[in-house]
């Protein structure tokens, strides 16, 4: 029972991805950090959608690797930054969709959670979110724990995804 998996995405049998599900569901203490030669779009998202904690490029340094794995294991996301802002840009470069996510699911979220879930997909840290809602950092980690829940996703990663599908937040909406 690892702690952590460094998944290939591109695997003979069965894809990185199906098996990041498979991990997810069967082990979900296990975190994956997923891996690819390709770093296209839609490998991120299936990846992090599927259950992934991170992904990265397999060019990274191996220092940037170990601090990923680190930080995978902490529970946190790691995505390459030129990923990540890839993957943000898309949000502005596609047309608003439908809001059939937040229609088809019942999050009851509390409106204290709605203003965290918000900040914490515009780029602010528990910290930050902290000081911007005059609460205790312990408190920030609470509500994020409970949104984790009421949306059903296992990390802030999928949790800025499902913000920006839901419509909750749009691309340029950051706070800085």
């Amino acid at each position: 029972r690892p702690d952590v998996v460094v998944m290939d995405i591109r695997m003979p049998v069965m894809d990185g991805v199906k098996a990041t599900e498979e991990l997810a569901r069967t082990l979900p203490g296990t975190r994956v950090l997923a891996l690819s030669t390709f770093d296209m779009d839609e490998y991120v998202v299936a990846a992090l959608r599927a259950g992934a904690y991170g992904f990265l490029p397999k060019d990274i340094s191996p220092e940037e690797l170990i601090a990923a794995v680190r930080i995978v294991h902490t529970g946190e996301a790691a995505v390459a930054p030129r990923l990540l802002s890839r993957l943000l840009s898309a949000y502005v470069r596609t047309p608003a969709r439908p809001r059939s996510w937040a229609a088809e699911t019942p999050l009851e979220l509390t409106p204290r959670e709605l203003e965290i879930w918000r900040l914490m997909a515009t780029g602010r840290g528990n910290a930050e979110i902290a000081a911007d809602l005059d609460i205790s950092v312990s408190t920030v980690k609470n509500h994020i724990t409970g949104i984790f829940g009421k949306l059903g996703v296992r990390d802030r990663a999928q949790a800025v995804i499902a913000a920006y599908e839901s419509g909750l937040v749009e691309a340029g909406s950051g706070s800085g």
